[in-house]
């Protein structure tokens, strides 16, 4: 699947899920990552939209600062969250075609593999959300083998840098998406109240 499409796919899932979600007020609620809460989960994920267009545009962390620091949710948090989504989606689509490097935190990086960071960004947090909500917690198949081929050569350097928590010695692994959520340290059996 070409990356634009893939990147496309992604956030649309995200989207989505943000819209069936409960009423902001609701977003209290414990999600599989563990210092988070729903509506923590959903800030982190805008912020890392609002980054996107920045980004993709050639600016430094430096030149952007500290703007997307703090709540970014505001007092109508669904319609925040699916407009920096927005904002992302067409930042990519103007500037993936072109390739390029974005400047990160670690240094300059190939646009392509920022991109493919999102994706799994996007899939993860999705099922994290999904979950925490109460929504339908399959994810999408192609999505799944896309991330997992991706992220096979880069989990230890992620894990080894903090990124993704330890994977669950108790998961039940055996099937794509249960592999792939315990390559990024969730229980694939992971509710609320356990």
């Amino acid at each position: 699947m070409a990356l634009d499409t893939t990147y496309r796919r992604s956030v649309e899932f995200w989207k989505g899920l943000v819209r069936s979600a409960p009423a902001p007020e609701d977003w209290s609620a414990p999600t599989p990552c563990t210092e988070w809460d729903v509506r923590t989960l959903v800030n982190h994920v805008v912020s890392e939209e609002r980054w996107t267009k920045p980004l993709v545009d050639g600016r430094t962390i430096e030149d952007v600062g500290d703007a997307f620091d703090g709540d970014l949710l505001g007092e109508d948090p669904k319609a925040n969250a699916l407009a920096a989504a927005d904002e992302a989606l067409t930042a990519v689509a103007e500037r993936l075609p072109a390739g390029g490097k974005v400047h990160l935190s670690y240094g300059d990086e190939d646009i392509e593999e920022y991109i493919r960071q999102l994706v799994a960004e996007h899939l993860v947090h999705g099922w994290d959300l999904a979950v925490a909500t109460g929504q339908q917690r399959t994810l999408d198949p192609e999505l799944i083998a896309e991330v997992a081929t991706w992220f096979s050569d880069k989990e230890d350097m992620y894990r080894s840098g903090g990124s993704t928590a330890a994977r669950p010695t108790s998961a039940r692994a055996g099937d794509p998406q249960a592999d792939l959520l315990i390559a990024f340290g969730r229980d694939p059996d992971w509710s609320a109240g356990s």
